[in-house]
Order: structure tokens, then C-alpha cells, then sequence
């Protein structure tokens, strides 16, 4: 963790930047605006997926944002979701990379008929950012679950 007695505003301009990157990333799979979602990350992103984070073997692992495009319309499956943004570290900063941690929790809603269920997934990204013609995006994107709750509703 740094300690930041002092900031440029050009820095702190770039975390804030980075800030709403995470941010646009749940706001769009809420909203299910999967090309939104996917103009978020670099043409060659690196996407990969842990469903358990305790293997460092990947589950999925995808290598363009074209690629991207079924991972996000999935979310279609469910009802609605909410993805809630907890802490978000910039690790590294220097020049036009970046490097982060997200933390989010997952909510998706199934209805089925009158049977309602709610999985919750807890979640944390490992993430490298890119500036590209002045805007941040996803180079690479480390999904790890750490754990998921299922609950039935009434």
C-alpha cells in the first residue's frame, strides 16, 4: 500500500479515472450493456477466470475483447444482478499502466415461476490497467470467486 502525504493532481486524476472504470464495469453488467461492458477493455485484453480462488489453474480464460461478448451476455440468464464495488486499490501507478484490486459482491436474481433464488458470489478482481488516447482500460482482467452463497427467496 502506499502512503500519500502528497499527490500530483495528474495522479490522483488517473486513480479517479481508474475509479470509474471499476464502476462502469458493474454499472454495465446491471445493466446488461454487454458492448459497453466491452469497450471497456483493450482490443487484446487477457480475461481469466478463477471459480475457485484457490486454484491456480483458470477455469476460462479468454484473449480478446470480441471474446469477451459471451462471458457478459450470460448475465442475461439471471433476472436482474447488482454488483456492489467494495474497495478498490491502485497497487501500481507509472506513466500509462496501472496495476489493481476490486473487491465485489455478486448478486443474481433467478425467477422461475413463482420460485425465487438469489446467488451471491463474493469476488475479487486482479487487474492491470492501461491509458490509451487518454482513456484507462482493462489489459488484463483476473476474476477470482471466492466464495458463493445460494439462498431461495420468498
Amino acid at each position: 500500500m502506499s502512503k500519500h502525504t502528497s499527490i500530483a493532481p495528474a495522479e490522483a486524476a488517473d486513480r479517479l479515472a481508474i475509479r470509474e472504470l471499476v464502476e462502469a464495469y458493474a454499472h454495465c453488467a446491471d445493466r446488461r450493456d454487454a458492448k459497453g461492458q466491452m469497450a471497456l477493455f483493450t482490443e487484446d485484453t487477457h480475461f481469466v477466470v478463477f471459480m475457485n480462488a484457490k486454484d491456480p489453474k483458470p477455469t476460462q480464460e479468454l484473449r480478446s475483447r470480441d471474446a469477451l461478448a459471451p462471458v457478459f451476455d450470460d448475465l442475461n440468464k439471471y433476472a436482474a444482478t447488482q454488483h456492489f464495488v467494495g474497495q478498490s486499490t491502485v497497487l501500481t501507478l507509472s506513466g500509462d499502466r496501472a496495476t489493481g484490486e476490486v473487491y465485489t459482491m455478486a448478486h443474481h436474481l433467478t425467477v422461475a415461476g413463482a420460485k425465487r433464488s438469489l446467488m451471491i458470489a463474493a469476488l475479487r478482481y486482479g487487474d492491470t490497467y492501461v491509458k490509451k488516447d487518454g482513456a484507462w482500460l482493462y489489459a488484463e482482467r483476473n476474476l477470482y470467486v471466492d466464495w458463493i452463497e445460494e439462498r431461495s427467496l420468498s
